[in-house]
């Protein structure tokens, strides 16, 4: 067999060799030493330096994200205020004392919510701050004849309510003989509710409720155009958050 030779030194230990190869070979090793190009490291050796590929944000894709954020936020807010709480600003004097004209409130608006959805009623507690849509209020001297009103539940589904003498009495099966919510319940305690003008005697059906105003001389209420229906109520108030130096929860 036909061998070429080729010295080749080795510069670490000063000694030198002779190596055979054939002349393919040597084209081969040639051909892959030039296509490869190759660093010098500190040590003297020499390595195949790796290819580095640098990622770039995508630009679409970011553009679409800020689309989307700035599109669910209006969307997430508009179904919380619909369905699960809502701030609204108290106008007139009807809930005097207990609530100031142009107090800033939050009102509670799951359960109600809930209760549409799993369809069942939603009855307030006895005492509770309520917020409720009431139509026809122009015949009774109001200049706006659908208004949102905020009041307290007097009155549940089955009770009797009977006005005289200036007290509010509710008849019920658990009180068979009659009390007084405005000087029994926590909301009338020390007099804060002044007596309660008109005469009426009325029985509430299982959807109704009996709601008034604190303030009852000033109060357009259910003396004036009747019980409501549950369906009427839009969510309980919760919590006075203005003015700052009168806040409270409830």
């Amino acid at each position: 067999m036909d061998h070429s030779w080729r010295r080749y030194c080795e510069a670490r230990v000063g000694s030198c060799r002779f190596l055979p190869y054939s002349g393919e070979m040597m084209q081969n090793q040639e051909g892959a030493e030039s296509d490869t190009p190759r660093a010098i490291v500190a040590d003297g050796s020499s390595e195949t330096p790796k290819s580095s590929k640098i990622e770039e944000p995508s630009t679409i894709r970011s553009v679409l994200s800020t689309i989307g954020i700035l599109l669910l936020a209006p969307l997430i807010a508009v179904v919380l205020t619909l369905y699960v709480f809502q701030s609204y600003q108290v106008d007139g004097p009807s809930m005097e004392s207990t609530l100031q004209n142009n107090d800033r409130l939050i009102v509670w608006k799951l359960p109600r919510t809930w209760a549409r959805i799993t369809g069942n009623q939603y009855v307030p507690k006895r005492g509770d701050i309520i917020i409720l849509n009431e139509s026809g209020l122009s015949s009774f001297g109001s200049t706006e004849d659908t208004k949102q009103l905020v009041k307290r539940v007097i009155g549940l589904p089955g009770d009797k309510i009977v006005i005289e003498n200036n007290v509010l009495t509710v008849y019920n099966s658990d009180f068979p003989n009659g009390f007084q919510p405005d000087t029994t319940l926590p909301y009338g305690k020390n007099g804060a509710i002044p007596p309660t003008s008109n005469k009426l005697s009325i029985e509430l059906k299982d959807n109704e409720l009996f709601v008034c105003g604190d303030n009852r001389p000033q109060s357009l209420d259910s003396r004036t155009f009747g019980p409501i229906t549950t369906d009427q109520v839009v969510g309980k108030l919760v919590a006075r958050i203005l003015p700052l130096n009168n806040v409270e929860k409830f």
